[in-house]
């Protein structure tokens, strides 16, 4: 069953997504702007992103519709300046992995699956690794009981020091869905622990990316007063003594969909964020449209499955600070 899931998936995206293609990562756009479509963003459903260290490697993930299946794919910059077309990661593909995020010295990729710790059958979501090897990413290494437990843990962000910031809902937490952070100590990763109020509220929080120095966080929460709808991005940042501010709303980027999976680039120059919003028509004012017309709003990017997007970071978070 999971091969011909796989098989599906891949002729699904291999039919949607473009050969190869040019992005000029040195320039991100001033506002939020689809990122690479018909390449990256199809229409098929494409979220959460992370850009290597070195600024040559390109992963995120794409799944069937209703998330039934998820894999992450893989794009690597040729030399001629073209990024080769996304194929499924060599360490994904059989069960369900998402939310790639690397290391800040790019020799680590975690993720999210619900792949087993033994036997065959798909378990809940936990943190997985990966390590960089001579011959490619190495086996798949969960994380442990310190950090995964019988319920689902989500979108891992690393810290420079190697603090792992993660989302759950675990009993007893602050809200109905939480950011909880691992502190790294003698390379043992310690209980984690649900960051404070000024981040986490009673509502859903989730998919958090967290600065590499742990100045600032982004993240996404749904059910606040001043959210759009659906789940709104958030930024926090510290204050002089190393205590997060109360997180602000970042109304610029946000829509009535879902608006998600934030990450920021290695140089702190760009912002990826995952959106569901869309231009689905709900009448065709008497043009009556035939079965084709259809068909290409269905395969559209703007079809209400998720999307990649960008813009420019470095104004926005001068003016959050």
């Amino acid at each position: 069953m999971r091969i011909s899931v796989i098989a599906l998936c891949a002729l699904s995206f291999a039919a949607t997504a473009q050969q190869s293609k040019t992005i000029d990562f040195k320039s991100p756009p001033e506002k939020l702007t689809l990122l690479g479509e018909g390449f990256i963003s199809t229409g098929i459903n494409e979220r959460d992103f992370a850009l290597s260290p070195d600024g040559t490697e390109i992963f995120y993930t794409i799944s069937t519709p209703k998330s039934t299946f998820q894999t992450i794919v893989h794009s690597k910059r040729t030399a001629k300046g073209e990024w080769s077309a996304p194929e499924i990661a060599s360490f994904a593909g059989e069960y369900s992995d998402l939310e790639p995020a690397f290391s800040a010295d790019g020799k680590t990729l975690y993720f999210s699956s619900n792949r087993p710790t033994s036997g065959t059958d798909p378990k809940d979501f936990d943190v997985w690794k990966v390590t960089r090897t001579a011959g490619g990413w190495s086996k798949a290494e969960n994380l442990g009981t310190v950090i995964n437990t019988e319920a689902d843990e989500f979108y891992p962000s690393i810290a420079k020091n190697g603090n792992l910031y993660f989302t759950a809902a675990y009993k007893g937490g602050p809200g109905r869905e939480d950011i909880y952070m691992s502190s790294l100590k003698d390379n043992q990763y310690q209980q984690p622990v649900a960051l404070d109020t000024m981040v986490n509220s009673k509502f859903y929080e989730f998919n958090a990316f967290v600065d590499p120095d742990e100045k600032y966080i982004l993240f996404t929460s749904y059910g606040r007063k001043d959210d759009s709808g659906s789940g709104d991005l958030y930024m926090a940042v510290k204050d002089a003594n190393g205590k997060w501010k109360p997180a602000q709303n970042l109304k610029e980027l946000n829509s009535r969909q879902l608006d998600y999976c934030p990450f920021v680039s290695p140089d702190g120059k760009i912002l990826f964020v995952t959106s569901e919003r869309h231009q689905l028509p709900v009448s065709f004012n008497g043009a009556r449209p035939n079965a084709q017309k259809i068909r290409d709003i269905a395969q559209n990017p703007l079809n209400g499955t998720g999307n990649i997007y960008w813009v420019d970071f470095e104004k926005i978070y001068k003016a959050s600070r």
